[in-house]
């Protein structure tokens, strides 16, 4: 089984995250960050994506969610590597498009070891949404790009209501990495040998 635990303490938080790309619906999804809305986002993601997901994070809620959304960012990313250890069979890119009512977002992935992030349509964001600053949004999937080794660009294409524009975002995100993960490949798909 392809799993992963990472723990991570500094003094701004103390994350503690498990991740389980194979047994999504035997071991669960039980997120508590103290950020209710960012709670519901990562278990939408882990939910459409079939990964199990249990996330412990204790952090400065008092200044912002700021450290707490990217330290979590950089713990799933840093799981997601390691769970998927040399790659090996992966489909490696994921693509999906995901409406909620007047809004849709886009999000195409490719797990190639050279993290990147393209993050399009931000104006169209409101700038709080659920109480905090669009930005932390950004700055978590930066997190998760760059220590997962992922590629990763999210387009929101239209929409008005923030919470629809970030939940497509991460039903989208999950649905990517559902096929990104599948490993429906014999060989690593490199022509180069490598995912660096």
């Amino acid at each position: 089984m392809r799993q992963a635990s990472i723990h991570r303490k500094t003094l701004e938080t103390d994350v503690e995250l498990d991740l389980f790309l194979d047994a999504g619906e035997e071991q669960g999804v039980k997120v508590q960050t103290g950020v209710g809305f960012f709670d519901h986002m990562l278990t939408l993601m882990a939910h459409w994506a079939g990964f199990g997901l249990k996330v412990q994070c204790r952090g400065d809620l008092h200044v912002d969610a700021h450290h707490s959304m990217e330290d979590v960012g950089i713990c799933l990313g840093q799981a997601l590597a390691k769970a998927l250890g040399d790659k090996k069979g992966i489909n490696r890119v994921g693509r999906a498009s995901v409406p909620l009512d007047e809004a849709l977002c886009q999000c195409v992935l490719d797990i190639s070891g050279r993290p990147y992030l393209v993050y399009r349509g931000e104006e169209i964001l409101p700038g709080l949404i659920a109480g905090q600053e669009k930005d932390v949004y950004r700055e978590f999937f930066k997190s998760l790009a760059s220590n997962s080794g992922m590629n990763l660009h999210l387009s929101f294409h239209y929409g008005q209501n923030g919470h629809h524009l970030m939940e497509a975002a991460f039903k989208s995100l999950g649905l990517a990495l559902r096929q990104a993960v599948a490993l429906d490949r014999t060989e690593l798909l490199s022509t180069k040998g490598v995912l660096d």
